[in-house]
């Protein structure tokens, strides 16, 4: 049976993120009053930077378990996001332990971090994989957009992989939805449709909070 990571465990990640966001940068955090307080929630993260990630895992309301490449699980890094409740997976296979333990997050009522385009690029949802509307649809999970504006504007003068420290990033989290079509079927064309539909309101909630944070 595959071990599903506890949500004590993603709570340590989240309040170890919140010292480290909050100690290096000036995170502006809007609508983080429209996640559900339970329940199955998806976190769809637009990905521009490496800093995304433990930005939402820091300032999101509830502790969230990531789904994050295997390539980011060396060294002293892997028993460290292992210990914190996130997800390896593999990207290049159908990685059907990663899936199972995706799952088994959502199954036990908790939020599950993807970043829907699968790798790091221009952090505005134009190309998208299935993978989001599966877990949502088998899942039975809402889906809440989340815009990460600012961590990729400039490079900062002391560690030049890093926005500047100090620097304000905004994060903003949109309004829940279904991606499902109400029906329950999991079949190619459904969950194609689904992604389109996703797309759609991640799209419209990356231009709106923009407008937001004049970004």
């Amino acid at each position: 049976m595959t071990e599903v990571p506890s949500a004590r465990r993603a709570e340590v990640g989240r309040r170890i993120g919140v010292g480290l966001m909050y100690g290096l940068w000036k995170p502006r955090v809007l609508g983080a009053w429209k996640v559900p307080a339970t329940g199955p929630v998806i976190f769809a993260v637009n990905h521009s930077h490496n800093i995304d990630g433990p930005m939402v895992m820091g300032v999101a309301p509830r502790p969230t378990h990531f789904l994050i490449k295997k390539e980011a699980f060396v060294g002293p890094l892997d028993p460290f996001l292992t210990g914190i409740g996130q997800l390896k997976v593999d990207r290049e296979s159908t990685d059907r332990t990663a899936i199972s333990r995706a799952l088994g997050v959502l199954e036990a009522g908790g939020a599950l971090g993807i970043f829907p385009e699968g790798t790091r690029g221009e952090g505005d949802f134009a190309s998208l994989r299935a993978g989001l509307a599966y877990f949502a649809v088998r899942g039975g999970a809402l889906i809440v957009p989340v815009a990460v504006l600012g961590s990729s504007e400039r490079r900062g003068r002391l560690i030049k992989g890093l926005p500047p420290l100090r620097s304000r990033v905004d994060v903003v989290f949109g309004d829940p939805f279904d991606a499902g079509d109400g029906s329950g079927r999991r079949t190619r064309k459904a969950l194609d449709e689904a992604t389109e539909r996703i797309q759609k309101q991640l799209t419209a909630h990356l231009e709106n909070a923009r407008r937001l944070t004049g970004r």
